[in-house]
């Protein structure tokens, strides 16, 4: 099994009588019982619907472990903050305490506390370990990893406060649930779904050139902009696309050529759809 170490994840602590139910009314996905060994991945939202971050959430003793961006933990611990009311649950930055490590391929985790993926089986494990696991590879491998599998990483690709989550591929990816009932943000994001409003997806892309820059504009053959480029790493790539231009053949950005390569875990409209 490969593992690395990911130093820009941090761990947000849950704990508290209430903590499970508090996390529940405001996640995207169902966190009122995670199975053992199991992680679940999930987003907070604005009320209006809009993606504000996303973590996978591992269950423990006494306490629920967010794995998140260690950037976002701040905003994360202010903003729960404000919903806590009456709760009795406590949240605490602690990121200190544990190092976070993805794993993937064959073989098993000897050492942390781990849960597995559950947006791809290829996607592995995420562990957390209390001091850095021996022969961890680097970041990078991981997210040369990730970035072939299609799956997005957090405001890498992901906008805080304009992406929908279904443009970043959580329904396919398991993290949203349709069932649990009211949480922050749900009515557009149940919208978005069965009434068939998405226009865009975020799609994994192979360039020919140099990797365009985030944010850069990519454009059909006739010079119209499609889309944007999100992350990318060596000739790897996710960009945010219009639907409707996943038929153009090669897009451009700059001098390089930009090649659309839809996954098979992803679920398109019929073109004449989008």
């Amino acid at each position: 099994m490969t593992t690395a170490l990911l130093p820009d994840r941090g761990v947000l602590e849950l704990t508290g009588p209430d903590r499970v139910a508090f996390l529940q009314g405001l996640v995207s996905n169902d966190v009122s019982a995670i199975p053992g060994g199991t992680a679940v991945w999930a987003a907070l939202l604005t009320p209006q619907g809009k993606w504000l971050a996303d973590f996978f959430v591992l269950a423990t003793g006494d306490s629920l472990l967010l794995d998140a961006e260690r950037a976002q933990i701040p905003m994360l611990l202010q903003r729960l903050s404000r919903f806590r009311l009456r709760s009795k649950v406590e949240l605490r930055d602690a990121s200190e305490d544990w190092h976070v490590h993805a794993a993937w391929g064959a073989g098993e985790i000897l050492e942390g506390f781990g849960g597995r993926d559950p947006r791809l089986p290829e996607a592995g494990w995420r562990i957390l370990a209390r001091t850095p696991l021996a022969g961890s590879e680097t970041a990078e491998a991981y997210d040369l990893h990730r970035l072939r599998l299609g799956l997005p990483d957090g405001s890498k690709d992901m906008e805080s406060e304009k992406s929908v989550l279904l443009e970043g591929g959580f329904d396919e990816l398991n993290g949203v649930s349709w069932s649990k009932g009211c949480y922050m943000g749900q009515e557009l994001t149940a919208r978005t779904r069965y009434r068939g409003l998405l226009k865009r997806r975020l799609v994994p892309v192979l360039v020919d050139g140099p990797l365009p820059p985030h944010g850069a504009a990519l454009t059909d053959e006739a010079g119209a902009e499609v889309g944007q480029m999100r992350s990318g790493r060596d000739r790897l790539g996710l960009a945010l696309l219009r639907l409707d231009a996943l038929d153009r053949g090669p897009l451009r950005a700059g001098s390089s050529l930009v090649h659309p390569e839809v996954p098979d875990w992803m679920r398109l409209p019929a073109r004449e759809q989008a």
